[in-house]
């Protein structure tokens, strides 16, 4: 039976996984120079196993640290500048960033207002986030609890799950985000853990309903993109080698992090490299999560199953237990594991119900691929 933690891993608090600790690594502003990542690579390597995630909400995870390497990791990362030094502080470091593909200096500006006002946020819960989607239309997939998102009027800020955000100013962003962070708690959203969740049983003021957001576009996808290269990484999973291969090959200056498990290479020149993607390709539809053995929540292995279903079923979605850490909105098809074997959701998210129930993997392939 899996475990629903509640809370992401992160530098100060890693979890436990079945290759080791995870530790959770957040870029600056969504951005790291090529120097840094290719540090974060060694430190990989000698702290890890040299696995390596980008998750959901656009973060680096280093996978396989042992108990006793931990604390030295976390001296690196805070003497180096990854991580503050202040476990609270480091924890209000929420910011997922779903534009800015190309340099904007709007999305520059607001997000370091955020990231500069951290130290005025409530204490949140371990999952909750703020997202930042500027832009002529949105892109899709960019979860936060908090939304600053472009509408036609200008900047709102929109709680998740409400249709309708309030208009705010650049000034006053980093005041209206305290507002609704302590009215969401005030009204028990630390009870409620997530705001759309909080919003199913309380009612939220007009005066955060006002103007609409733009209209979402869909998931960015690997392409040359202005001043770079967007690159896809295959259910967000690389190593050490092949990250430094990417970079070295690529001549980037800039890495920048997004909630696609996608890399955007600020400066970079044509390149090929195994294991990433420079065009669109099947498996930027598919969200997987490492499975079992790698996991220690994981029911089945999940990514041989997602391999085989990649390009065939419309989005995918294959989650090794209920907790759903890969993907947190619908797919065309959703399996998740359970005692080793699969339940089988369609157009829908884990957690909803099921289709079928206690498919084996061939039983799976040969549902879907009849």
């Amino acid at each position: 039976m899996s475990v629903v933690r509640g809370w992401c891993p992160s530098a100060h608090r890693p979890m436990t996984s079945g290759d080791g600790l995870l530790v959770r690594v957040k870029p600056r502003l969504g951005w790291f120079t090529t120097e840094q990542v290719l540090r974060l690579c060694d430190l990989a390597v000698t702290f890890g196993n040299g696995f390596i995630d980008l998750t959901s909400r656009g973060n680096f995870q280093l996978r396989g640290v042992s108990e006793e390497g931990h604390a030295e990791l976390l001296s690196e990362l805070v003497e180096q500048g990854f991580v503050e030094a202040d476990p609270e502080r480091e924890a209000r470091r929420t910011l997922v960033i779903g534009s800015g593909l190309v340099y904007e200096p709007r999305t520059v500006d607001l997000a370091e207002r955020i990231e500069g006002g951290a130290t005025r946020y409530p204490l949140l819960p371990p999952k909750v986030a703020v997202a930042v989607n500027l832009g002529r239309v949105l892109n899709e997939g960019v979860a936060g609890d908090f939304r600053l998102e472009s509408s036609l009027e200008g900047l709102i800020l929109r709680a998740d799950g409400a249709e309708l955000g309030r208009p705010v100013t650049l000034d006053k962003a980093v005041d209206a985000l305290v507002e609704l962070m302590e009215w969401f708690l005030a009204t028990g959203g630390a009870e409620s853990g997530r705001m759309r969740k909080h919003l199913e049983r309380v009612a939220l003021p007009d005066v955060w309903q006002q103007v609409r957001p733009k209209a979402t576009q869909g998931v960015p996808v690997p392409a040359k993109i202005v001043m770079g290269v967007l690159v896809g990484v295959p259910f967000g999973a690389t190593d050490a080698a092949g990250l430094r291969s990417l970079l070295q090959a690529s001549e980037a200056t800039h890495v920048g992090l997004t909630p696609w498990r996608l890399l955007r290479l600020a400066g970079a020149g044509d390149f090929d490299v195994p294991g990433f993607l420079t065009e669109p390709d099947p498996l930027q539809n598919v969200a997987a999560c490492p499975g079992a053995p790698a996991c220690a929540q994981g029911q089945v292995a999940t990514r041989e199953v997602a391999w085989a279903l990649a390009g065939r079923v419309g989005s995918l979605h294959v989650s090794g237990c209920a907790k759903g850490c890969a993907r947190q909105a619908a797919s065309d098809v959703t399996l998740v594991g359970r005692d080793g074997r699969f339940d089988l959701v369609r157009n829908g998210r884990v957690g909803d119900t099921p289709e079928k129930s206690g498919l084996t993997g061939a039983e799976v392939l040969e549902l879907l691929t009849a």
